[in-house]
Parts: structure tokens; sequence; C-alpha cells
């Protein structure tokens, strides 16, 4: 375990970074093949990107919005300013200071100092807002979630509105799915139960002073993830990318839960039984495979990041073939296996069912037996 100047000398190395990379999760490290390029689409100032097994961020061109750590299926980019902890716990205390209303604002419009501070919780931008957050408030009944911004036409982080707009959307039709009517709302100014009655209440705070914040907000970051981070660094565990990437006894790269998703799980289930039959979400999918073209070579489920895609050991009844496990929960639609798939026979859609979604027993996908190798002899013939 690491002592205290290694935490120090992590929070150093962290001060001028808003993201800890996680290049083992993401999907373009893990296979040269991966069409996944959603961080550097959503980033406005081209400071992240994933190319040729790499996964790198600009800490020079990075302006800490948090957009590409919201878009990114596998969760290979961790937001530290703030810390979805840390982000949490600031809006339930704003919660409960806002008489139940849970507000977002801005780092621009929080600057203005319109709004009472306690009353809401602040992100460097609108766009470092994910589901999770939002519909875990839903299931604890906060019924009014409202994101405030300042003026995005002159704002550097303009690029990200889309992003912004289809965060809400999605937020919002996951609660409608669950049959809840509380609805996620934008705003470009503060309600009046959170303006700041008394502006002299706030003499001698920084106008830019979430800015100010970031070596306390790196220091709290390194405490966190101060492990992966003393490991990267060269501690006595050390591994490298390569080492951490090695095929596991079963055959398949190293596998991990998306945490953020199964926050949205947890609060789907809380808020009641689903009432559509389907969903089409950006933050799981379904997997189709043609079994007549696959030649049952498992790589997608040697590649896929969650575990969604399994071998199984069960054998069918028929004693053809072979099955594989999949479990939409668990699939995070980052298109991995399609990308992997030698003979481009599976595909990856948006359109979840929710029964599958919410069973815990896998859909098993019957498989051919894989095609005879010809003999040495045999080809030797040919």
């Amino acid at each position: 375990m690491p002592n205290l100047i290694d935490i120090v000398e992590v929070a150093e190395a962290l001060e001028s970074k808003a993201v800890f990379l996680a290049p083992d999760r993401c999907t373009v490290v893990r296979n040269r093949h991966s069409s996944c390029r959603k961080c550097s689409d959503a980033c406005p100032t081209d400071a992240v990107g994933a190319v040729d097994n790499v996964l790198s961020l600009d800490s020079e061109l990075c302006v800490a919005c948090g957009a590409c750590t919201v878009v990114c299926p596998t969760e290979a980019l961790i937001p530290l300013q703030p810390l979805d902890e840390d982000l949490a716990e600031a809006v339930a205390n704003a919660v409960v200071a806002a008489g139940g209303r849970a507000v977002f604002a801005c780092a621009r419009i929080a600057s203005k100092h319109l709004g009472d501070p306690s009353k809401f919780a602040e992100v460097p931008c609108l766009a470092r807002m994910e589901e999770s957050v939002l519909l875990e408030l839903a299931a604890r009944d906060v019924r009014d979630i409202l994101l405030v911004d300042g003026t995005c036409s002159t704002c550097k982080f303009r690029a990200n509105v889309p992003g912004i707009d289809a965060t809400v959307a999605s937020a919002n039709q996951l609660l409608a799915a669950q049959g809840s009517d509380i609805r996620v709302e934008r705003a470009s100014a503060f309600p009046d139960d959170v303006l700041l009655e008394d502006k002299r209440s706030l003499l001698g705070a920084s106008r830019r002073g979430f800015f100010s914040q970031a070596k306390g907000t790196a220091l709290t970051a390194a405490e966190k993830t101060v492990e992966v981070a003393f490991i990267k660094k060269g501690g006595a565990a050390a591994q490298t990318l390569r080492e951490r990437l090695r095929m596991s006894d079963a055959g398949t790269l190293p596998q991990f839960n998306p945490v953020r998703r199964m926050h949205v799980l947890d609060a789907m289930d809380s808020l009641g039984p689903s009432v559509v039959p389907e969903i089409d979400t950006r933050l799981f999918g379904s997997v189709q495979i043609d079994a007549e073209a696959c030649s049952s070579c498992g790589m997608c489920a040697v590649f896929c990041p969650t575990g969604a895609l399994k071998k199984s050991d069960l054998v069918p009844e028929e004693g053809e073939g072979s099955f594989l496990e999949f479990s939409a929960s668990d699939c995070v639609q980052c298109n991995l296996c399609a990308d992997a798939c030698l003979k481009s026979c599976l595909e990856v859609n948006s359109v979840v069912s929710t029964d599958e979604l919410f069973d815990f027993e896998p859909r098993l996908i019957h498989l051919p037996n894989p095609p005879a190798r010809p003999g040495i002899l045999s080809s030797l013939k040919r």
C-alpha cells in the first residue's frame, strides 16, 4: 500500500489533469480493429484519442469539460473534476438545501454568482452529466431535476450542446420506460428559489473558484485512485499494460463491470417494472449472430470487455454445436465483438428488450460446430 509521500506525488501528477486514463479498458487498446472513436468525436478540442492500440490525452489541450468520460462505453476515461462520488455528494447536500430540488450548473453561469452555491452542484460543463447520476436522483423520488447553463453560443464548450441534449433525452427515455413521470429539464437561468438573496455573502470568493480548487481536487482524486496510479508509476505490484491484458484462464482478455451502467439498472429497477417491451438506448445493447455464417471462432467472447458474451459450458441436447451466453445488462454497446468477428456475422443493436435487460439468466445463442480443418496430407494433395 502506498504511503502519504506516494499520494502527494500522484496528486501533483494529477493536478493538471481532469481525466484519469484506464487504457486496459479501452477497446482500441484491446484490439486494433476497434471502430470506437466516441471519445475523440465528443472532445471539443481534440485532446483525447485512441489510435493504434494507444489511448492518449493531451492535458494542455484538455478543457476539463468531461464530455469524453460520458460517451466512453467502457469507462476507460475517469473524470477527476469532479469525481462521480464527489458530484453525488454535492448534489445530495444541494437537494436538502434547495428543498428537494436537484440543480446542476455549469461553471460559467456559477461564476456570475446569481445562484446560492449551497443549493446547486457545479460542474465545469453540463457535458459532464451522465445518466446514472440523474436516474439515481429520480429513484430517490427527487421530482425536480434541472440542468442550468450559461450562454452556450459564446462558450468555449458550445460544441458540447448536442451531447448534453443527448444525455437529457437518454435519461428521460429510460425514466419513461419505467413508467416514471419525472423528467430532467434544461434551463438558461436559475429558478427563483435557488437565486442568491445577498451577493455580499460571497465577497472574497474567486470568480474562477472552480478552477482554483484544482490542487485540492487532484489530492482527493489521488487518494481515491492512488492504488491504480501507484501501479502505473512503478510500485512493487507494477504491471505493464501487455501483462494486464494477457488472456485469463477462461481464454478471454480481462473483463470488468461498468459501474455507471450498474447504477442505471439499479435506479431503473427501483423506479418500478418496465412499461414498454423494448427501448432504443445508447447505454446497453443487443447482439445478434448469423449462425449460418459463424465459424464458432469465439473471438467475440475473447475480446468482450464486460463479459456480456461468454462461452457457455452447456451442451446442446442434440450434441451439435455449442452455446454462447449473452447478457444485455452487461453489454455496453462498444461494438468490439462485431469489430473482432472474423466472419462479420455479428451485429450489435441499440434496441434492447426490457425483459432481457432485467433477466438474471443470459440468452443462449446456438452456434454450429467449427468447420473441419483439412489435414496436412489432404492439403498437400491439393
